[in-house]
């Protein structure tokens, strides 16, 4: 992981940005939050990310100690990935950011709706 952090004087939001920092990382460990899923049952819940995106971003949460990895020898192989009782640690704030992205989610509608010219129909 190429991540450039000083531990000893960095900003502590910072070190926390830079385990779950990214598009997909808060997305991802979310998913995981409800038990362990295999690599298919995360790629279907985030749609948007690229197979690869999905795949850096649960080997630098693997890296962190936020999840581990479990491979089943079998044919095809089965990955399965869950949180790791640090990971857990952060449902909290995970919870936090959603309950907050629900407000702004609410606000910004609420300001396109007074925002867009009423019709009248006569």
């Amino acid at each position: 992981m190429a991540r450039q952090y000083n531990w000893k004087t960095g900003c502590d939001v910072e070190a926390t940005l830079s385990v779950i920092g990214g598009r997909w990382k808060p997305i991802l460990i979310c998913h995981l939050l409800d038990g362990r899923k295999r690599f298919g049952e995360l790629r279907r819940l985030t749609p948007n990310a690229t197979e690869r995106m999905i795949t850096l971003q649960l080997r630098e949460l693997e890296a962190d100690g936020v999840l581990s990895r479990h491979v089943y020898a079998e044919v095809p192989p089965r990955v399965e990935y869950e949180l790791t009782e640090f990971g857990r640690s952060l449902e909290p704030l995970l919870l936090l950011m959603q309950e907050w992205g629900r407000g702004f989610k609410a606000r910004r509608l609420a300001e396109e709706a007074e925002a867009e010219p009423s019709v009248d129909i006569a």
